[in-house]
């Protein structure tokens, strides 16, 4: 489905932003018709409800021509929404709204789920961007070097040792003034983490995955780990109208990192 090809009808949101995510999404979910009914609804709720999504879109976090590597991609929704992004601005005017036009010029996405990989590849197979997914465990798995690198509720499966490891491979990967969008459950809110982890815990068990223990930290302890790598860290709450107390990390590069 081509953006140009979407409606624009009057029963969209109000407002240019809206309008325009109501087509992103509606276009990034489109692909995965194919694939099946399951695929399709979870990609539709998930990118509806999930407000990272639109909230690295509206806020400029995702840098134009970028080399992005998603790690913990599952059926990989982000390469579906950043190839529509890309067709967004071939068919028209980004959002004035949005301060930046994210676009990538590759993806590679990394996940651990068999079930998972196999849907992003049969949905996301004719896409122009041609996303390469690896099955694989992100602890053992090479990274490649790239821009932006994305991990969304992936690094509390396992322990804060393996944690740290991955964190200094994702360091290695990265480019001069790369990027690491990094979302964690704050361990310092006590009852928001326990109801992040309750409802973590019934998605995977609900996607027929294996309910792992999990390895938390608070915002501070993350950071900290961040800045001994040499990033400058953003921290954004993700939690607003929810009882979660998911956080966003935006780590970028010092200038002058190699």
């Amino acid at each position: 489905m081509k953006l140009n090809d979407l409606p624009t009808s009057a029963s969209a949101p109000a407002g240019e932003a809206d309008r325009a995510w109501a087509r992103l999404h509606t276009a990034a979910c489109a692909p995965y018709r194919s694939t099946s009914r399951w695929a399709w609804h979870w990609a539709r709720g998930k990118l509806a409800g999930d407000p990272v999504f639109r909230g690295l879109l509206q806020r400029g976090d995702l840098p134009a021509q970028a080399r992005v590597l998603d790690i913990g991609c599952g059926q990989g929704l982000l390469a579906s929404l950043l190839q529509a992004c890309n067709d967004m601005q071939k068919a028209g005017p980004w959002p004035s709204a949005w301060p930046v036009a994210a676009s990538a010029t590759a993806y590679t996405g990394i996940e651990l789920m068999p079930k998972d990989v196999a849907r992003a590849e049969h949905a996301l197979r004719g896409l122009p961007l041609a996303p390469r997914f690896v099955c694989a465990d992100m602890c053992k798995s090479a990274f490649p070097a790239c821009d932006v690198v994305v991990i969304l509720d992936v690094l509390h499966y396992v322990d804060h040792g393996a944690q740290d490891r991955v964190l200094q491979q994702v360091r290695d990967a990265l480019l001069p003034q790369g990027r690491l969008l990094l979302r964690v459950g704050d361990q310092a809110d006590s009852r928001g983490f326990a109801a992040s982890q309750w409802v973590d815990r019934i998605v995977t068990w609900a996607r027929g995955h294996r309910v792992p223990p999990t390895w938390g930290r608070t915002v501070q302890q993350w950071t900290q780990s961040l800045q001994a790598l040499g990033f400058e860290v953003h921290a954004v709450p993700q939690s607003q109208g929810t009882p979660f107390a998911n956080v966003l990390l935006i780590a970028d590069l010092k200038a002058g990192q190699p």
